[in-house]
């Protein structure tokens, strides 16, 4: 048996660790080190497995099959598992029927997609399975069985395809993806499969009545394929001697299920049947040597029915003198499908193990990251509402110069013992010098993160001007999409972060301003202590008599009660901090169940149940603080009203110290934040540097195979497809008996016009949202990544507020995937310390990733 093998689609090389790796750095934040590591080692692995598994399947042999089928497997799995539309890797594969030209040039497509790859991939297994179904003997039983698996399962991937492929392939695709050649195939993958239970009933002396079925079955499939094959939108495509040869073999199954039935007639004794169908054998079986250009074609049962038609006539002649009635009156045989269209499975290789089992598909994620957010923004609300509150309690002590007015010793020489404890923990923190040191730090992080975003924006910016002048080049003939189009959301995301860099500038200010006015007494606490006493005024006479009053005891006990207060409000926004909730498994049920997952009703119980107590013990200390501030005013009056302590130097000062306190406290806790944030945000940005960098390597590759089909576009001719010219008494192999199929011959095929071929889409668009993006709690709430935590310093003191630009959002409107949240996210402190905003950036920051490739590290 001679049976047609598809050719297979030729691939290139690329590599597509680096990017998968960024893809799913930025997108699984909170994954643990170890498993980030355990994908860092799956993704080498899927790299090794791919370089292995394209060029494979050129050996032709059966060992290709299993190690495409793995690659297959694994790619499947991992497409549910990450944003596809966000991947930059240049997939280029070559049309399998164009065999170019002199001059190199070839159809090719180039895209960055997973289904794209996995189109290819399915495309290459299904031609392997023809070549190693072709290649088997047809004197082996085995064989015959593994052929005919072989190329049901082929017909079944050919199928599958002409769904896939037009849901893959973005605008148009490579000739033999298209649907009418995938319908070609699968045809011709079919019936080659029915030939093989033909040849196997013949072989196995199965009754002439059933292989004469199935002989009418394969016939009437090589019919529709010669139909599929010589549709005007493919038939130039295929090798010159197909279509006649399936021509031939339609003609000879149909003289096969003539000779067949003719000894089904001669068992009934209908010797004049036997003959008519013997002599439309015997004509049909020289047709098909005629259609094939092959005269040994089918010579054996050629020759068996000659000579069983010269025995039937003598015998005829001699005894049974019956008339010879007209073939197309007499009745067929009936078909017998045994031949059927296998059904893609799940997995095509055995024992398939994911090795991507720490990832969740992208929906779960989504869910995750929508519902930590959701978690985040209600915790942050919360401590933000405490630390509000704590601090207007210390503005009010402060501005009562309280604890220290009732501190004072008998001499009023000493520092009051609250102000020794402040003096002490400034100096612990490093004092004045440190928080220098923060903010001398800070503007060069935002230089840093402005000068990365300012070379992402370069590179998109090179590779449109690129585009747009050879759009202006080559005008229509440029055919693919816009830069512009393709980068949009890279820009709009890119800009969101701009937002976040530039809004520094005002926080700067305001933090400067604050840093200033209480620089003095900053200075002043970070003195030590024999230093600090003698900037302090002395105490009145009547100082030790004051602070032994009714009154000051009063204030004493409220005061207790105020540093309770205060640390349970710690505890709280501890207990805020370590929340957690898991959702993973109810996501993951949800999906499989549904098909869908309906996260916000999920989440909001889930979220409900874990909060709840905590928001209502905040209610209970905010209550608690509103009737602890009407006990101190009513009892500091009364103090000041008895012991007749005026507001003087001394008190002044120590007011003062008390509110520069305060203001280190809270400077410290958002500068340390600041400088953990910026970190993070470099990370991120450098992220999204290497994205950009992978889509404009994806660019320009698909740049440079577009160029070079126009280039050969004037040189490349598609030969005229050559269709032998059938006589017309052989237009036809269909008797009229009822069921029978058709044939009818092509006309010669006029040379095909050379056109361009249709250029690559170009690369997957950008998600409409900031991926990657860290989150915090406190002063950048929002704003890190879900699971990252860090410092959350206390809040500005009422009446100040340099964060107000990005406020809390008030409602949800869905959550990106990777644990990103909106641009509203990003909390009430927008950025670091944008004084340095007039430098101007270097071309290339230093440790900046290379445009070409950067390499982000695991």
């Amino acid at each position: 048996m001679e049976l047609l093998t598809v050719p297979l689609k030729k691939p290139t090389e690329v590599d597509i660790a680096k990017p998968l790796k960024t893809l799913i750095q930025s997108n699984y934040r909170n994954l643990e080190a170890e498993k980030l590591n355990a994908i860092s080692e799956a993704v080498s692995e899927l790299n090794l497995l791919r370089n292995a598994a394209i060029w494979k399947v050129f050996d032709r042999q059966e060992a290709g099959l299993e190690i495409n089928y793995r690659y297959h497997d694994q790619l499947r799995a991992l497409e549910a598992k990450i944003p596809v539309q966000e991947l930059q890797i240049p997939f280029k594969w070559k049309d399998a029927f164009d065999k170019g030209t002199i001059f190199g040039g070839r159809m090719s497509l180039t895209l960055t997609s997973i289904g794209y790859e996995r189109t290819c991939v399915l495309f290459n297994i299904a031609a392997l399975q023809s070549c190693v179904a072709s290649a088997q003997s047809p004197d082996n039983d085995e064989g015959l069985k593994l052929a005919a698996k072989l190329f049901q399962q082929s017909a079944g991937i050919f199928t599958f395809l002409k769904t896939f492929a037009s849901a893959t392939v973005q605008g148009e695709p490579t000739p033999d993806l298209t649907q009418d050649s995938l319908a070609a195939l699968a045809n011709l993958m079919l019936a080659q499969a029915q030939e093989i239970f033909v040849f196997k009933a013949i072989k196995d002396n199965m009754k002439d009545l059933v292989v004469a079925k199935l002989c009418a079955q394969c016939e009437e499939l090589y019919s529709e394929t010669l139909r599929s094959l010589q549709r005007d939108s493919v038939r130039t495509l295929w090798e010159k001697e197909w279509i006649p040869q399936v021509a031939g073999r339609q003609a000879a199954m149909h003289a096969l299920t003539m000779y067949y039935h003719s000894a089904v007639a001669k068992a009934n004794k209908a010797f004049g049947e036997e003959i008519s169908r013997l002599q439309k054998a015997v004509e049909l079986f020289k047709t098909a040597q005629s259609r094939a250009s092959k005269p040994t074609l089918f010579q054996e049962y050629a020759s068996r029915a000659q000579k069983a038609l010269a025995d039937a006539k003598k015998d005829n002649d001699f005894i049974y003198n019956e008339i010879i009635p007209d073939v197309g009156t007499l009745p067929g045989p009936g078909k017998a499908p045994l031949a059927k269209v296998i059904p893609m499975p799940a997995n095509l290789s055995e024992g398939f193990t994911d090795i991507f089992g720490q990832l969740v598909p992208v929906a779960v994620n989504q869910a995750q990251a929508a519902c930590e957010g959701r978690k985040t923004e209600i915790v942050n609300g919360e401590i933000v509402r405490l630390r509000e509150a704590t601090t207007a309690m210390n503005g009010l002590l402060s501005s009562l110069n309280l604890p220290a007015i009732i501190e004072v010793t008998a001499s009023g020489a000493s520092l009051p013992p609250s102000l020794q404890e402040k003096a002490s923990a400034v100096r612990e923190k490093g004092g004045i010098e440190h928080l220098k040191g923060f903010i001398e730090r800070l503007p060069e992080l935002f230089t840093r993160n402005k000068e990365i975003l300012d070379e992402a924006f370069r590179m998109m910016d090179e590779e449109r001007d690129s585009d747009n002048q050879l759009r202006a080049q080559f005008k229509d003939r440029w055919t693919r999409t816009p830069s512009d189009k393709l980068a949009a959301t890279f820009r709009a995301n890119g800009e969101k972060y701009r937002i976040i860099i530039d809004n520094a500038t005002a926080a700067d200010k305001q933090i400067r301003e604050k840093f200033a006015a209480h620089r003095r007494g900053i200075e002043l606490l970070s003195m030590a202590a024999d230093q600090l006493a003698k900037e302090i005024p002395s105490a009145g006479s009547n100082a030790k008599q004051a602070s032994n009053s009714s009154y000051a005891q009063k204030l004493r006990e409220l005061l207790e009660a105020v540093e309770t207060m205060k640390v349970e409000r710690e505890c709280i926004e501890s207990e805020f901090k370590t929340l957690t909730i898991d959702l993973k498994e109810r996501f993951q049920a949800a999906l499989a169940k549904e098909g869908v997952i309906n996260e916000p009703a999920i989440s909001l119980s889930e979220i409900g149940k874990v909060i709840g107590p905590l928001q209502e013990q905040v209610g209970e200390s905010l209550a608690r603080q509103e009737t602890l501030t009407r006990d101190i005013r009513s009892a500091h009056e009364a103090f000041t009203a008895e012991s007749g302590v005026s507001t003087d130097q001394r008190d002044r000062t120590l007011s003062e110290l008390a509110a520069a306190y305060d203001v280190f406290t809270e400077l410290h806790g958002y500068l340390q934040e600041g400088e953990t944030f910026y970190n993070g945000l470099t990370e991120i940005l450098l992220v999204f540097q290497s994205k950009i960098s992978d889509f404009c390597f994806a660019r320009k590759t698909e740049k440079e195979e577009l160029m070079k089909d126009l280039t050969h576009e004037s040189s490349r001719q598609v030969p005229a497809a050559v269709t032998p010219v059938i006589p017309t008494h052989h237009t036809s192999t269909t008797a009229t008996a009822p069921g029978a199929s058709g044939f009818s011959a092509p006309p010669p095929a006029a040379a095909a016009a050379s056109s361009p071929p249709q250029a690559p889409t170009g690369a997957a668009p950008y998600p409409q949202q900031i991926a990657g993006m860290p989150m915090a709690t406190g002063a950048y709430g929002g704003a890190m990544g879900a699971g990252f935590t860090g410092y959350v310093p206390p809040p500005m003191p009422a009446g100040f507020n340099p964060y107000g630009t990005l406020p809390y959002p008030t409602s949800y409107t869905g959550f990106p995937p990777g644990g990103m949240m909106p641009p509203a996210y990003y909390g009430t402190y927008p950025g670091a310390y944008g004084h340095q905003q007039q430098q101007q950036p270097q071309q290339q920051q230093p440790g900046a990733p290379n445009q070409n490739h950067p390499g982000m590290g695991w």
